[in-house]
């Protein structure tokens, strides 16, 4: 899940395209609809400008959703209206709704080459229709695009060094805030309560800072700024009350409590990891290794402490994970390889790989 770093600054039915060029926020009415009335695995492919919708029944890419012509260069500001390098993906929380995150530039060969003046984009898609609903462009490249817990509201970043986080109105796209955080922003991630009287807060994690900012839902602001490690890139949150921060350049884990908003524990790699995924009825982590990594490391704690206690082989330049309801299948998305593996969770043995798209990162399920 690499962040960029500005420095001075389930194949078988139709294929169908999506203007990459919609400035208004809407769908273009001219655009078939697809009918997905089956549990997926949404996609993205950055290089492929595309989601891949896999049926989790067939394990089978069972349609296409395309932006525009295949990721190329950057979108910038003498393409403004250009769909590329399509990054991150959330559902909204009554699952009607798909949110993705557009760079405008490929940030999967690492943290060099952004241009001032870059700017970025939210898309909304229907998960059942696979129309475009929300293509809206930000002033700043961005990182992902995250629904609020009550679905009314869409984060994103801003990935400058006057880093910031926009929060708009979900159903009308109008700026309702916008909130100062540290250095070149990345994810930006809500905290889960694991059904506990938590509050609910936004987490964003500054890579040029190595700070992770706290802000409330509620009231817009910074609660606390919270020092990580080296080059954070998001906040993951697990259901026991944590937020697992991937520190790529110190190669760690920071483990923040929520109940707290301090980190109580630093869990050292030795790899890059490209995402840290909270399964919730094993009490494991499970941590990707980018770039030249093709497993997936997990963890167990074990006298207090998060222990390697074995590893899944997967592809190359292993990033997302996401477990299914049951929390017996786990996908990883393969940047390098263009594939999703399909983990045996109990075994931690891959089952197989689903060709998608080029550089895949972002996966969400949908039922």
């Amino acid at each position: 899940m690499k962040k960029l770093v500005i420095r001075a600054a389930l194949p078988l039915l139709p294929l169908f395209v999506l203007s990459g060029c919609m400035n208004m926020d809407h769908t273009n009415g001219m655009q078939p609809e697809l009918t997905i009335n089956y549990p997926a695995a949404y996609v993205v492919n950055a290089e492929g400008n595309s989601l891949s919708v896999i049926d989790l029944a067939t394990q089978q890419v069972k349609e296409t959703i395309s932006f525009g012509a295949a990721s190329g260069g950057h979108s910038g500001s003498s393409m403004p209206n250009m769909v590329m390098w399509p990054h991150h993906i959330y559902r909204s929380p009554d699952g009607t709704k798909l949110s993705i995150g557009v760079p405008g530039m490929d940030l999967s060969a690492g943290h060099a080459g952004g241009m001032s003046g870059m700017t970025g984009r939210v898309l909304v898609v229907n998960p059942k229709t696979g129309a475009t609903t929300v293509n809206q462009q930000t002033p700043v490249m961005n990182h992902n695009a995250v629904f609020s817990p009550d679905g009314t509201e869409l984060w994103t970043s801003q990935m400058d060094r006057a880093g910031k986080v926009l929060v708009y109105d979900a159903a009308t796209m109008a700026l309702k805030n916008t909130i100062a955080v540290g250095m070149e922003p990345a994810e930006v991630t809500m905290s889960s309560t694991g059904g506990r009287p938590l509050p609910q807060y936004a987490f964003v994690a500054n890579g040029m800072s190595n700070t992770v900012s706290v802000i409330s839902v509620a009231s817009k602001s910074v609660v606390k700024t919270i020092p990580v490690g080296d080059d954070p890139v998001g906040a993951w949150p697990g259901t026991d009350g944590k937020m697992y921060v991937d520190n790529e350049k110190g190669q760690t884990i920071s483990v923040i409590d929520v109940a707290t908003l301090s980190v109580v524990e630093t869990i050292q790699l030795g790899f890059t990891p490209g995402y840290v995924a909270y399964h919730p009825n094993r009490n494991e982590l499970w941590v990707s290794q980018a770039g030249t990594g093709n497993k997936v490391i997990v963890f167990e704690r074990i006298n207090n402490a998060w222990m390697k206690m074995g590893e899944v082989i997967t592809g190359l330049d292993a990033h997302a994970i996401t477990f299914t309801e049951d929390g017996l299948t786990a996908y990883v998305t393969n940047q390098g390889a263009a594939t999703v593996s399909v983990v045996n969770v109990p075994t931690r043995t891959r089952k197989q790989d689903i060709a998608v798209g080029k550089k895949p990162n972002g996966i969400v399920l949908s039922y």
